[in-house]
């Protein structure tokens, strides 16, 4: 293998990383989520962990994050607004990075 090679089997491996890092964030991201309106709903434990399930896989219907966004705020209802769960959304993503970042 030459030179060229090796830094293209590089860049594949780290392009592979990274968005397999980001799966893992959105995921995660999306758990969150979904156990900060679980317990909105009034949910606990094993019914929380379910609706949070939910939410993660709400995120399989389009790309980006908009169909769990729509999930969560018809499920909250008016106990919730969309501008708040977009935030929440947010900011459990930037906890989810952290918490990767600190695993590797």
């Amino acid at each position: 293998m030459n030179t060229f090679d090796d830094r293209e089997a590089a860049f594949e491996a780290k392009f592979a990383h990274d968005e397999e890092t980001k799966f893992k964030a959105e995921a995660r991201a999306n758990k969150k989520l979904g156990l900060w309106a679980a317990d909105l709903l009034g949910k606990s434990g094993s019914d929380a962990e379910s609706y949070a399930m939910t939410v993660i896989s709400a995120d399989f219907e389009e790309a980006g994050h908009d169909d769990v966004i729509r999930k969560v705020v018809a499920d909250l209802g008016n106990k919730s607004d969309e501008a708040t769960i977009r935030a929440k959304r947010r900011e459990s993503l930037a906890a989810a990075k952290e918490e990767l970042a600190g695993d590797s």
